[in-house]
């Protein structure tokens, strides 16, 4: 991923002479493929930062569908600025047009509120920003309530006691809105005894209060609170307060027979709520739990009547649902609660879906069909097929689950059993597929190239292994047949191989001769058992030239194959293949060797450089073929070794680390051994002894320092099966007498026995 960066040219103490052109030049070495990039700058004694003026105040009120304009004006600035409007906090208003310094908002609405900005850029100085606060003139949901004596804690209406009467509306701007109250039609008149505030500390901000002291018989009536703002055409209206001997708070319950609500799923469901009381106030419906939303995703929700209505209900919506009355367009006093009960009925949800089951023959089996989900929770019906005819099955008692038992298992008896699970709404079926088939073959994939290669008679050979998965599961594989055949050819030869070893991991071998160059062919293996032929498994074997090793068995990176090496896809950079003769003559000095481990111009070696546009902790990472280590005998461990030359020279020489890969069914990467830092001018061997438990591969990782000197390079890799060879360390005492077994002329011949017999054993 490329990502950018700015640089900065900073000018102290400026001078005449330092008026001139400035081009700030970019490049990337073509990384990404972007190419390079300049930009010319002029600077002159009239070179100044942007300045601008704003046409109308910082705060700007105006009515919906008015058509409103902003001019920016430039007033100052070298080179010309650029004027740009913006909106927060959201984009510019569909219906606006921003033209130069001026922008013009058509029929405005209350949505279009917010603060717009204007910004000139001319990339000297910082830029110049006015903004201006557009407000719209809006009023919506007004609401009032109704509050008894507080100091007396009194949830009703009592003559000589208190009574406080409030109206409030949310309105842009709020600190403008008027309230007017009426009694009876006529504008109600202050005394000692009724008193309208607007500001009252209970209560949200600017909400007006009409407070009754010492409630009389006289101050009953209708009563009316109206909202306006200066300059608005629009008044909205209170709904009627009635105070009055009638007006008590309000009580809520859950009509008879409504309290569990049993629905299906995807049909409608009412829940209601019944409201007394003079005057009723709103009801308000939230889920008993906290977490839960409504399909709309809000947590609640305000019905007039107390009905609350779900359409196209979900088995998540099931639940306690609670219903309260608010606390306006009523009584301000505690909320009466209720809550309704609310059951989803949907069809079962069974486990397992489908289940492979491998036997051997003359084995008992019982195959049972879990109810996981369903509503009703037991299951009603269980009806059980072989083969889609129909097994005659005890009847169940309500429970959740229904089971079949296989009493023996052989030929007849194996096929595909379904479970059909029922409930009131629906059904769900488990699938059992039962058979004495053997798994399929496993196939290791460790030969990247031919074992064997007659170019005289263009022909090659192949070693194909493969172990069986899951042995004990069915009865003993008794051998396997293996056909091989050119793709998209007719003809086939076939292969049966016996099988010789029942247990886990055993690696199975067959050598393919006389196979055509580069003809690829399609190999399909297939185990047989007294149950008849098992899953197949398939591959395919694809021609390549051998790989270049020496005849040491070392890589010496002499031709660009590289041994079967590769780099890796998902690193930062790749090594280079390089020898002193091809070396860039641009090379950073006093980092990397000079030539190859051999001490030879034309010798080649792997190397990565560190210098621009690497960066700190870049990697590069260099990947050998793939080893297969599985013995014909897993008990025992195969033992490899890994014996490399390395070189790390320079000040800021960073992390070289050596990995083995282990490639199971998630590939893992273990360190074997790392080096950081300056290791001298100077080419080191070092050997590593490992004990692979799976096909592995040996993976270089170079990690880049704090700077250029900081080049690495390997040499000479050999990775063979065996232990390390110890380095020779020159003896401190006699060496061993004449007679002694060193001195026996059939030592080397005693010697090259044993090796030969340990070979063939691992093998």
């Amino acid at each position: 991923m490329c990502s950018g960066e700015t640089k900065v040219l900073k000018l102290k103490n400026l001078r005449p002479q330092d008026y001139a052109n400035y081009t700030c030049q970019v490049s990337v070495r073509n990384v990404c493929g972007i190419p390079d990039k300049s930009i010319t700058f002029r600077l002159t004694n009239k070179t100044a930062p942007p300045a601008l003026k704003m046409s109308v105040n910082e705060t700007l009120v105006v009515n919906p569908g008015d058509n409103v304009t902003m001019q920016c004006t430039l007033t100052g600035g070298d080179p010309p600025p650029k004027a740009v409007w913006s909106h927060s906090p959201n984009p510019m208003p569909p219906n606006s047009i921003s033209k130069g310094g001026n922008l013009t908002i058509r029929q405005i609405r209350a949505e279009d509120s917010g603060f717009y900005n204007c910004t000139a850029i001319n990339n000297v100085g910082n830029p110049a920003k006015k903004t201006v606060n557009l407000l719209v003139r809006s009023m919506r949901n007004l609401t009032y309530q109704i509050t008894p004596d507080v100091i007396k804690e009194s949830e009703t209406i009592q003559l000589g006691q208190d009574l406080k009467l409030s109206c409030h509306v949310d309105a842009v701007p709020q600190d403008k809105v008027q309230y007017t109250w009426y009694k009876n039609q006529k504008v109600i008149k202050t005394s000692d005894r009724i008193v309208i505030t607007k500001n009252d500390l209970e209560l949200p901000p600017v909400t007006s209060s009409l407070e009754i002291i010492d409630l009389r018989f006289s101050d009953y009536g209708t009563y009316l609170c109206d909202a306006s703002l200066p300059n608005l055409p629009l008044t909205l209206n209170s709904s009627e307060i009635n105070i009055s001997a009638e007006t008590v708070p309000p009580s809520i319950s859950v009509p008879r027979g409504q309290l569990v609500i049993t629905v299906r799923e995807g049909s409608t469901a009412e829940l209601q709520c019944e409201v007394r009381g003079k005057p009723l106030p709103p009801v308000l419906w939230t889920r008993m739990d906290k977490e839960a939303t409504f399909p709309n995703g809000e947590k609640l929700i305000e019905t007039p009547d107390g009905k609350l209505r779900l359409e196209n209900v979900t088995r998540e919506m099931s639940g306690g649902y609670k219903c309260q009355t608010a606390r306006y367009n009523g009584f301000n006093i505690r909320s009466r609660e209720a809550a309704v009960q609310l059951n989803v009925q949907f069809a079962p949800v069974v486990e397992p879906k489908f289940q492979d089951l491998r036997l051997p023959m003359k084995r008992s089996v019982t195959l049972r069909c879990n109810m996981l989900k369903g509503s009703p929770v037991k299951v009603a019906t269980a009806v059980w097929r072989f083969e889609r005819s129909l097994l005659s099955v005890p009847p169940i008692e309500q429970q959740e689950f229904s089971e079949y038992k296989i009493n023996s298992t052989r030929r007849e008896t194996s096929g595909t059993y379904e479970c059909t699970i029922s409930n009131d709404v629906g059904s769900d079926s488990c699938v059992f597929q039962v058979t004495g088939r053997a798994y399929n073959p496993e196939f290791y994939y460790d030969t990247p190239n031919p074992i064997e290669s007659f170019k005289q008679f263009k022909n090659y050979s192949y070693l194909i292994q493969w172990t069986q998965k899951e042995p004990g599961a069915v009865d003993p594989v008794l051998h396997y047949k293996l056909e091989l055949k050119p793709p998209n050819m007719k003809g086939m030869n076939s292969f049966v191989v016996i099988s010789r070893d029942s247990r886990k991991g055993f690696l199975y071998e067959l050598r393919l001769t006389d196979l055509k160059i580069p003809q690829h062919y399609e190999v399909k293996i297939t185990p047989h058992t007294v149950s008849g032929p098992g899953d197949s498994a398939s591959r395919s074997i694809r021609y390549k030239e051998p790989v270049n090793y020496q005849s040491d068995g070392t890589c010496r990176f002499e031709d660009d194959k590289l041994c079967g090496f590769v780099q890796d896809k998902y690193d930062t950079f790749d090594w280079i293949r390089q020898s002193k003769v091809n070396q860039s003559l641009r090379r950073t000095a006093n980092t990397g060797p000079v030539m190859d481990r051999s001490g030879k111009p034309e010798g080649f070696y792997m190397f990565i450089e560190a210098s621009r546009p690497r960066r700190f902790g870049d990697k590069a990472r260099l990947i050998s073929p793939l080893y297969n280590i599985t013995s014909r005998l897993p008990s025992l461990k195969t033992t490899y070794c890994v014996s490399f030359y390395y070189h790390m020279y320079g000040r800021h020489i960073g992390n070289l680390t050596v990995l083995l890969r282990l490639k199971n069914i998630v590939s893992q990467d273990i360190p074997l051994w790392s080096k950081k830092g300056d290791q001298g001018n100077k080419w080191q061997l070092e050997n590593l002894q490992v004990n692979p438990t799976a096909p592995f591969q040996i993976v270089f990782e170079c990690v880049i320092g704090k700077g250029v000197e900081g080049d690495m390079a390997i040499d000479d890799v050999t990775i063979r099966k065996g232990e390390c060879l110890k380095r020779q360390i020159p003896p401190t005492k006699a060496v061993a007498a004449p007679s002694s077994a060193a001195r026996h002329p059939l030592s080397g011949f005693r010697l090259w026995l044993v090796s030969f017999l340990l070979f063939v054993l691992l093998r």
